[in-house]
């Protein structure tokens, strides 16, 4: 099945996203894509589809939507208040919405960005192998009510609706670090001291990059300002002038001059993304052996999220159209039950 998806109020950083355009970097355009690629790959799993399928990732807020025909959804990353012809949905859940029917999603409740999936994702235009807007660079369309989001072919519409347990990645925590290019500029003293020290996530973020909060006195390396313009990636701990940390998201800038302390691992860079303001994070140094060792590869986050699903079971209070689910089958005419002996009388 095929169809759109109708846009009738929008958040004002609604945007398609999926995993984001690799390879563009010596051109000055950073990845993009999802800031939460782990709630990409939860959503993909829930519908039993590939998980380079394009999404909706909706930041703080979602809007409202209708379904041109009968279609399946999932919604993971930060919960939002969700229903469909005001019935509750399901967060980290498939399920599938009537033609006509409108989707409703509210303000995030914690953590800051939520994704609707759809069966067979959406096909919007592809722009240089991806269909992620890539907000800074200007890449893509904002979505904005009215729109008519097209909807790919969906190979699994009748497979059962599923649930995955929604994981606390929005409470902030400790994240694991590698050392950066620069981690060898500041003193050893320096880096116990980052160690130590609780950061809190600020109001001064967005798709490039949050900026911590912390008491004390700023962070600095004896050549702060002697550094050359070098690479930077998502992850990447940047100290400002004022000795700042920024932690860099997808939408990052391809080069800086600003020391880095540290780059974060890919596995914990969710933590960061969802991370609202006020949230308390810290920093541990790893090796890179040990980030290795506890790596997961696309493939098998995917399988370890197969083995979490567990079917949804839905309140049949909730269910407005419970009629025209199938509940009994297998039932037979009463005369086919007759024995022997009632024929004989």
């Amino acid at each position: 099945m095929s169809g759109s998806l109708i846009v009738h109020q929008a958040g004002p950083t609604l945007s398609v996203q999926d995993f984001g355009r690799p390879g563009y970097m010596a051109f000055g355009l950073s990845q993009g894509g999802a800031a939460d690629r782990l709630a990409l790959a939860e959503g993909a799993a829930l519908l039993g589809q590939n998980p380079e399928f394009a999404v909706l990732e909706m930041a703080g807020v979602g809007g409202t939507f209708q379904a041109s025909q009968d279609v399946r959804i999932a919604l993971t990353g930060a919960p939002m208040a969700a229903s469909v012809d005001d019935q509750p949905l399901a967060w980290n859940a498939s399920q599938t919405i009537r033609a006509g029917q409108r989707i409703s999603i509210g303000a995030a409740m914690k953590g800051n960005y939520g994704y609707l999936h759809v069966g067979g994702g959406f096909a919007t235009p592809q722009q240089l192998g991806s269909r992620s807007h890539h907000i800074v660079a200007g890449i893509g369309s904002p979505i904005k009510p009215g729109m008519n989001l097209p909807i790919g072919a969906d190979a699994n519409f009748d497979q059962p609706d599923q649930r995955l347990p929604i994981p606390d990645r929005f409470s902030g925590g400790t994240l694991h670090v590698l050392p950066s290019a620069q981690t060898h500029r500041f003193s050893k003293a320096e880096i116990a001291r980052f160690e130590a020290t609780e950061f809190v996530r600020t109001p001064r973020g967005n798709r490039q990059g949050v900026q911590l909060g912390f008491e004390g006195a700023a962070f600095a390396t004896e050549q702060q300002l002697s550094i050359l313009s070098e690479i930077m990636v998502a992850g990447d701990i940047q100290m400002t002038g004022d000795g700042i940390p920024f932690v860099l998201l997808p939408e990052c800038q391809t080069t800086g001059g600003y020391p880095r302390i540290g780059t974060v691992v890919p596995d914990d860079l969710p933590l960061v993304a969802q991370a609202a303001p006020g949230t308390r994070l810290r920093f541990r140094f790893v090796t890179i052996e040990t980030a290795l060792e506890t790596n997961r590869s696309p493939a098998q986050v995917q399988t370890d999220l197969k083995r979490a699903m567990q079917p949804l079971i839905r309140d049949p209070r909730e269910i407005r159209d419970l009629l025209s689910y199938q509940l009994i089958g297998g039932v037979t005419a009463g005369a086919e039950l007759e024995t022997s002996d009632d024929q004989n009388g």
